[in-house]
């Protein structure tokens, strides 16, 4: 499944092997991974947030599984996206689009975030956004 752009952020069902054991998933095709600087896990508890930022420069590529309740704003426009239980969705999500990721389940969330720059401990790249 791919979502229409209605911001540029292009967000995909990821391709999922599933068994009783549970879910295995590449959040990368090898061209995509040889182009990242930077790799960051986040686990979430129920109802706590992620993000509620933008980078100035960065291409982040998050992908998570859901449930969760994802909020994109560009160009002053917000958008709210609800990922269901265990899909596994990712986002591309370009410079200048806040991002938040709401935990909307009862146990704990996996985002896999990418980016396209180094991490920057002073934050340099980052916008604190309160949209979520």
């Amino acid at each position: 499944m791919t979502t229409p752009n209605a911001t540029r952020v292009v967000i995909e069902s990821v391709k999922t092997h599933r068994d009783a054991r549970g879910s295995l998933f590449e959040p990368l095709t090898d061209a995509e991974l040889a182009a990242q600087k930077n790799v960051h896990v986040v686990l979430t508890q129920p109802n706590e947030i992620r993000g509620n930022h933008m980078h100035h420069t960065a291409v982040e590529t998050t992908t998570l599984v859901g449930p969760c309740l994802v909020r994109l704003k560009e160009a002053g426009a917000i958008r709210d996206l609800d990922v269901p239980a265990g899909e596994i969705w990712r986002l591309t999500i370009p410079p200048g689009v806040v991002h938040a990721f709401r935990n909307t389940g009862d146990s704990m969330m996996v985002l896999v975030s990418f980016s396209t720059n180094l991490h920057d401990p002073t934050g340099s790249d980052t916008v604190r956004d309160q949209i979520l």
